[in-house]
């Protein structure tokens, strides 16, 4: 039998067909071996090779695609982005139980999908962002300035106090990754744009009121009928959803926060501040900054030889120039630099430290001047530059006694985390030692154990309220396993451990126990549509030739006309209003009738008698540009929306959705 089955296995044939299994099962053998075996992705954007635009999504070979992925950190910090966004909106309203859905998670993916889908157009385009203008950007930031100019110092101070602290570099970097990524979109929302006849259009619509007459009918009285036992249970069935019980866990929890910690340390002595303020002298420190001014003569990258040494004798020859008595080193630069920046400013730079900003050659130069000095042509990527140094300020520092009391507030708050820290490591090392129960590690550390509980999402308060305390005791792995969390950070120096004592998975409530509220449901539904069948009457007796007024007269309802109601204000209401302009312009001589349903659940049934179109002679020519800007705006934006969709298509986008 073996002997058959070698002779079977063998020949040409045999051979290719083993030979083009082996070529995905290897490339997909070194791709698992060099991704350790795990994936933390929660979505991938993948594209064709450059040199294959239409190569099929089922290619096998897909680790030639250019790919960008969207990770389980970044889709954390979307989330809880929009999260804070949802909770500044709504305030008190905000449910953390309603945001925590699906649909919510996989929009925040959406988004995070779509930046790297640009993200991938601007690498395949070959889009490159200039030094200059990443500075540029930079220099025009408002925090970054001081009295409207561009301040170093602000600069590298702003970026010190970012969390985590930023480095020049690190900052031009992010700045260059936005910049392209914003190329591509801003181009095509520049090209919006929108004819005069449909400003013309829009004006009258926008401007467009409507005479209308109104009734109100009165509420449907309240439903008293009986409700059989048959008609319950339906009701019950069909609304099953309505009437489940949430899911719910009971925690104990050790609450470990900085601020109720009593400081033993003892202050920080004379001698320890004095060295602190020593080691740290570099913080107390501005740095020399110099003003300058430049004329750049560009190079084009892999330019000639004979090219770069055309563009240093120009160089060469502006900086003779500039060192004449009574030369204008301004007006050299507006008629001859090639950087668009500073041109027209005479090339003025505004003032430089020696920190990174400008590449190494330029400030290795600048900063080996003399105040007043014209350099000779200095090499950098760009091309060439000549320099003027304009002034220099001096580095400076504070004195010990200047800084002292910010000293021992930073040396007391260090010795609160440190103290915080030394707590919160003593109780995660007892916890280890029984991860299913907190009173013991509770005990060796002095803290308490506090108990919280029964609560649902919808019902969560206190500590059980922040958003990571409800999504982890709501986890899988605590309502399982019955073990303690990891330390949960609820604020600066403050984390709570907590273990869930008791879950409750979400059920159906019997229907003896929720009777009475099935009851009212179908009483409420009975008003509602007792209301409604009481305006389709009268809708029908206007279809019949009867108008609203002699209704309203014959059947007490209060009504009146309004003359020129607006579109899209809140009058009579915004249900109201809404309906209004939703029905048909009534024919010459005729009425359109139509229903809208009030907050108190009670209807208006109205009739539009004359329809005005905004007048065009009244929009001033500002009035008009700005529309026209919103306009071109929104067009701008559905064709950023349309191009993304687009390349969507093209690209192969997995989602994975169990990592969310």
């Amino acid at each position: 039998m073996l002997q058959k089955l070698r002779d079977k296995t063998s020949g040409w044939i045999a051979t290719a067909v083993l030979g083009l299994l082996i070529v995905p099962f290897a490339f997909v053998g070194v791709n698992e071996y060099m991704g350790g075996g795990s994936d933390s992705t929660v979505a991938k954007v993948e594209a064709p090779p450059a040199w294959w635009h239409s190569a099929p999504h089922w290619w096998p070979l897909s680790m030639l695609w250019q790919h960008e992925e969207v990770t389980q950190e970044e889709f954390r910090a979307g989330f809880e982005q929009a999260r804070q966004q949802q909770r500044q909106a709504l305030g008190d309203n905000f449910d953390p139980r309603d945001f925590e859905t699906l649909d919510n998670k996989l929009k925040v993916l959406d988004q995070l999908v779509d930046r790297k889908v640009l993200q991938l157009a601007a690498k395949r385009a070959g889009i490159q962002v200039s030094d200059a203008a990443v500075r540029k950007t930079i220099a025009e930031e408002p925090a970054f300035q001081v009295d409207g100019k561009f301040d170093p110092a602000r600069y590298t101070q702003m970026l010190a106090t970012q969390t985590p602290a930023l480095t020049p570099v690190q900052f031009q970097k992010d700045q260059r990754d936005r910049l392209q990524l914003a190329l591509i979109p801003q181009g095509i929302a520049d090209s919006g744009f929108a004819t005069s006849k449909e400003l013309d259009r829009l004006i009258r619509l926008l401007g467009e009121t409507r005479d209308i007459t109104i009734a109100a009918l009165p509420p449907a009285p309240a439903d008293d009928t009986p409700v059989t036992d048959a008609q319950i249970k339906a009701w019950y069935d069909g609304h099953a959803a309505d009437f489940k019980q949430g899911e719910s866990v009971t925690l104990e929890y050790v609450d470990v926060d900085g601020a109720t910690l009593a400081n033993t340390a003892a202050p920080a002595d004379e001698a320890a501040l004095r060295k602190r303020y020593e080691d740290e002298k570099s913080r107390f420190m501005s740095p020399e900054q110099r003003l300058a001014s430049h004329i750049l003569v560009a190079v084009p990258a892999g330019a000639d030889a004979a090219t770069q040494k055309a563009a240093e004798q120009k160089a060469a020859t502006l900086a003779a120039q500039a060192r004449q008595p009574g030369a204008d080193f301004a007006a050299l630069a507006k008629a001859n630099s090639d950087d668009a920046g500073s041109k027209a400013g005479g090339g003025d730079l505004s003032w430089v430290a020696h920190d990174g900003t400008m590449v190494k050659p330029f400030e290795d130069a600048l900063f080996a001047m003399q105040a007043g000095q014209i350099s000779d042509p200095v090499k950098t990527d760009f091309g060439y530059h000549v320099l003027q140094l304009r002034e220099i300020r001096p580095g400076h520092g504070k004195s010990f006694e200047e800084v002292r009391d910010e000293l021992a507030r930073e040396q007391a708050e260090a010795d609160g985390e440190r103290a915080y820290n030394d707590l919160a490591g003593r109780l995660v090392n007892e916890v280890l030692k029984n991860p299913t129960a907190l009173g013991p590690a509770a005990k060796a550390v002095g803290l308490p154990v506090q108990r919280i509980g029964p609560f649902s999402r919808a019902t969560a308060s206190g500590i059980a309220a922040n958003p990571a305390v409800l999504r982890a005791a709501f986890s899988d792995a605590l309502v399982q396993d019955g073990t303690a969390s990891d330390p949960i950070e609820v604020g600066p120096k403050h984390s709570v451990v907590i273990r869930v004592l008791q879950h409750t998975p979400e059920q159906a409530q019997p229907l003896a126990q929720v009777r009475d509220a099935v009851i009212a449901a179908i009483r409420a539904d009975r008003s509602a549509k007792a209301a409604e069948a009481a305006a389709d009457a009268i809708l029908a007796r206007i279809a019949k030739g009867e108008t609203l007024k002699d209704i309203a007269t014959a059947d007490k309802l209060q009504s009146g006309e309004l003359p020129g109601v607006p579109r899209g204000a809140p009058m009579p209401s915004p249900e109201i209003n809404a309906a209004v302009f939703s029905v048909q312009k009534p024919a010459a001589g005729k009425v359109t009738a139509g229903k809208a349903r009030m907050e108190t659940g009670a209807y208006a049934v109205f009739v539009v008698s004359k329809v005005n179109e905004g007048d065009l002679s009244k929009i001033t020519p500002e009035e008009r540009m700005g529309l026209q800007q919103q306009v071109m705006q929104m067009e701008g934006g559905t064709a950023v929306d349309a191009f993304v969709a687009a390349l969507r298509k093209q690209y192969r986008i997995t989602r994975r959705e169990d990592q969310l």
